[in-house]
């Protein structure tokens, strides 16, 4: 009888498919991937690829990236409703008449935003270039910053820019107990603790290294300590343990003292969805073209300045 793996690369051959996961996956999904990374770097890799079906294996604003910088390719997630609660704290609508308010700012959108948040944003920005963006732009400039306040607040005090920031954050990184950071701290002094600028300021002053999904993943496995804390969702821990297993790798807690923070959107997808997505080619991912260059455009300029 076929196992669900050899199914998924039988039905990957006859697609002519490629997976990408995002690293919040599951591990079996990391696994049977056949490129991990985090969401802009999933869908320019798409680009080098000669696939007919991209399955994009985390949340829709991703798949949706994806095929934006994919018009011609069918773009499926496992499941609809694996969305994510940053891009869902700006609806496009409330978005738009709040930007409006502010004509002579311009607007610069954290990539984790909706197609038509991107499309109403002059620049998009991920955690790893956001800083040299800013600072690429006039001190005079105004600038809004959304939807992340909490990394908008981080940003601000990196560049010392007055951001007008908007009200989102992830639900994950918010809720990361300091109180927990501290006491893994006392029980493990040789630590260094790893955090997303997407934590909140009491979190970030307590972490060595603050970065991206990918350096925080980059400095775990090649730093020379053999112990790390990981402020960011646990799912990284994977692949870390896949690239050096002898190093100890520690999740924390969040403030209601749950062992680990893990995104409740990323793991809808499962690897029967991702079996029954490429078997029915659904769920998937559609747009206008007038949103899809709308949304390009901002994309674009991130790249030329990045």
């Amino acid at each position: 009888m076929e196992d669900i793996f050899s199914k998924l690369e039988r039905l990957k051959k006859e697609r002519n498919a490629v997976i990408l996961a995002h690293f919040y996956q599951e591990p079996d999904i990391q696994d049977v991937a056949d490129f991990m990374g985090d969401s802009l770097a999933l869908a320019r890799q798409a680009q080098q690829t000669s696939a007919d079906v991209i399955l994009f294996c985390g949340v829709h604003f991703m798949a949706e990236t994806a095929k934006i910088l994919n018009p011609q390719r069918t773009v499926l997630i496992p499941d609809l409703e694996a969305g994510c609660s940053l891009a869902d704290s700006a609806p496009a609508d409330e978005f738009s008449r709040w930007v409006r308010k502010y004509p002579d700012h311009t607007v610069i959108s954290y990539i984790n935003c909706s197609a038509a948040v991107k499309a109403l944003s002059d620049i998009i920005c991920t955690s790893s270039n956001a800083e040299r963006i800013i600072n690429s732009l006039p001190e005079d400039e105004k600038i809004i910053f959304a939807p992340d306040r909490l990394l908008g607040a981080y940003l601000a005090k990196k560049t010392g820019r007055d951001l007008k920031l908007w009200h989102g954050a992830c639900q994950v990184h918010e809720i990361f107990s300091e109180q927990e950071i501290v006491r893994l701290k006392v029980r493990h002094p040789q630590a260094k603790v790893l955090a997303h600028p997407e934590c909140t300021a009491a979190v970030l002053q307590h972490a060595d290294i603050i970065g991206s999904t990918t350096k925080i993943i980059q400095y775990a496995v090649e730093g020379p300590e053999t112990e790390l804390i990981i402020v960011t969702e646990p799912g990284v821990i994977h692949q870390m343990e896949l690239a050096n297993p002898e190093k100890t790798y520690i999740a924390v807690g969040n403030t209601e003292g749950c062992s680990c923070n893990e995104c409740p959107y990323m793991r809808l997808n499962t690897l029967e969805k991702m079996v029954t997505a490429l078997e029915t080619l659904s769920p998937e991912i559609t747009m206008t073209e007038s949103l899809r260059l709308a949304a390009l455009k901002p994309l674009e300029r991130m790249l030329e300045l990045s």
